[in-house]
């Protein structure tokens, strides 16, 4: 008994001694640890590259050769130089930074060509350290700082939330260059493509295969962007977005402040309520149409659907000159979510100030556009909203709604 007791004891005494070993192992590495997230002391106050900017980085050097030549000022910040500073008078005062006593500001104009630079390229944040010759953290607050500037600076006049009047001057203008009446606009969503958010799982990555967050967006017929919501989640599909987002909720709440229903062009009756069109993804409501499903076409709802893709054409278009423009939105963003909700904020809102100053010219593509044939439904709809829909396919083919080419290109 007295053994068993002595190797009880013993073995007890074995269990505690490495208990403690592990504590002891398990305190040094939490050392180790908060030691490594101290700030470490900087060897320089100011590297000797970054100490130059004032007479060799791309600013000092650069950019009074560039307003010299139109069409590369144009090919460097995407947009004329006249526009350019426009836009540094319209947000230097969030953007301005104090001089001091041990070194000058950097000013607004470089501020903003910085994060133009930034927006244009999809550079990495260690290339335009090496051009512009600033710090890294720098570049970083620079452009987090700067998209939110021109986001609460321009958003107000080129992103307004949408007034009755503006719905009636974006359908006026989609009959004029769509030929589709009572249209408030075309919405889709686009995957803003960005490396994996730490900690997040499977939140952001979408069918695609890749990590993304969400834009959707309402355009106009001048491919504008009238409405945006950003930041959703990738994994989501764009009818779940639509119907969580503002936009959506607004849509199929009713809440807009959307013009009373008008009978369509050429008719006294019956007044049909304004719409938006999209994609066959989205769910069909009273203020939101799509395409009939591919199942049982007749010539009737093949050219409904004609009509209806010459309209969603122009958010896709919308969504591709922006893109074009701002080539951030091409690559896989490496920031912070939530400044990446920054980043394509301001190329939102860039895209639209860049078009009202330096207007496209708006073709007649009716010969370029083609049927497109749908998948099955996936959405049951109402009665009265499919009713919505079959008014317009039959006006579509009534002398007063149908146009010459229309039977062609179904």
């Amino acid at each position: 008994m007295d053994g068993i007791i002595a190797m009880i004891l013993q073995n007890n005494v074995d269990f505690i001694t490495e208990a403690n070993r592990l504590k002891a192992i398990v305190i040094e590495k939490e050392e180790e640890r908060q030691h490594d997230m101290r700030p470490r002391r900087r060897s320089l106050w100011i590297h000797p590259i970054t100490a130059q900017r004032m007479t060799r980085g791309v600013f000092s050097t650069l950019y009074m050769e560039l307003r010299g030549d139109p069409e590369k000022f144009f090919s460097y910040v995407r947009m004329k130089a006249e526009n350019f500073d426009i836009l540094v008078e319209r947000v230097q005062h969030l953007i301005r930074r104090s001089d001091t006593y041990c070194r000058f500001s950097i000013t607004p104009a470089e501020r903003l060509m910085v994060t133009l630079r930034f927006l244009a390229t999809g550079e990495s944040l260690s290339s335009l350290h090496f051009q512009f010759r600033l710090g890294i953290s720098t570049i970083s607050g620079i452009v987090r700082h700067t998209c939110r500037a021109l986001w609460d600076g321009l958003h107000e006049e080129y992103i307004p939330h949408p007034t009755m009047q503006t719905w009636v001057e974006v359908a006026d203008r989609f009959l004029e260059v769509c030929q589709f009446p009572n249209c408030l606009g075309a919405v889709d969503g686009k995957h803003i493509r960005i490396v994996k958010p730490a900690g997040s799982g499977s939140q952001y990555f979408n069918y695609k295969k890749y990590f993304s967050i969400v834009l959707m967006a309402i355009a106009d017929a001048d491919y504008k962007f009238v409405a945006v919501d950003i930041g959703a989640y990738g994994r989501s599909n764009d009818s779940q977005v639509f119907k969580l987002s503002s936009m959506g909720r607004h849509l199929y709440g009713q809440t807009f402040q959307f013009p009373p229903p008008r009978p369509l062009p050429q008719t006294s009756e019956p007044p049909m309520p304004f719409v938006c069109v999209g994609d066959e993804a989205f769910q069909l409501s009273e203020h939101l149409l799509k395409p009939y499903s591919s199942r049982g076409l007749t010539n009737t709802k093949r050219i409904f659907n004609y009509r209806l893709t010459r309209a969603r054409r122009m958010v896709e278009c919308a969504f591709g000159i922006l893109t074009a423009k701002w080539r951030v939105l091409l690559t896989s963003i490496n920031l912070k979510t939530d400044t990446v909700d920054e980043v394509v904020k301001a190329c939102v809102v860039l895209h639209n100030y860049v078009i009202s100053k330096e207007q496209l010219s708006i073709e007649d593509h009716s010969a370029e556009t083609t049927f497109t044939d749908y998948s099955n439904q996936t959405y049951r709809s109402s009665a009265t909203v499919s009713r919505i829909r079959d008014h317009f396919a039959e006006y579509f083919i009534s002398p007063q709604g149908r146009i010459h080419w229309q039977d062609d290109r179904v």
